[in-house]
């Protein structure tokens, strides 16, 4: 099952730790053409990728072609949540 761009969106949110209301704060897409994206009900347009993008370019491969290259700083979710799963505490001892 292929993964719509409403739903990459989505995931973006997510692994950035982020309601809707702060997403769309961030990025300046409205509230309601956000939810509208992220639930299928509305094509996500060139505009949205951008505006999502300019504030979290990691994603560019990913949200553009399904692709990542971590040594260049290009990321999926999965990775950024897993990084953010194994971040030092710093209480942390080696």
């Amino acid at each position: 099952m292929s993964t719509t761009d409403g739903e990459k969106i989505r995931a973006i949110r997510e692994a950035e730790d982020m309601g809707r209301q702060e997403f769309s704060d961030l990025t300046g897409i409205k509230k309601q053409t956000l939810i509208s994206t992220e639930q299928g009900r509305m094509a996500c347009s060139l505009k949205t990728v951008k505006q999502v993008l300019s504030v979290f370019p990691k994603y560019t491969m990913w949200l553009v072609n399904d692709q990542v290259l971590e040594e260049a700083g290009q990321v999926s979710p999965e990775i950024e949540k897993a990084r953010k799963a194994f971040k030092p505490t710093g209480t942390d001892t080696e």
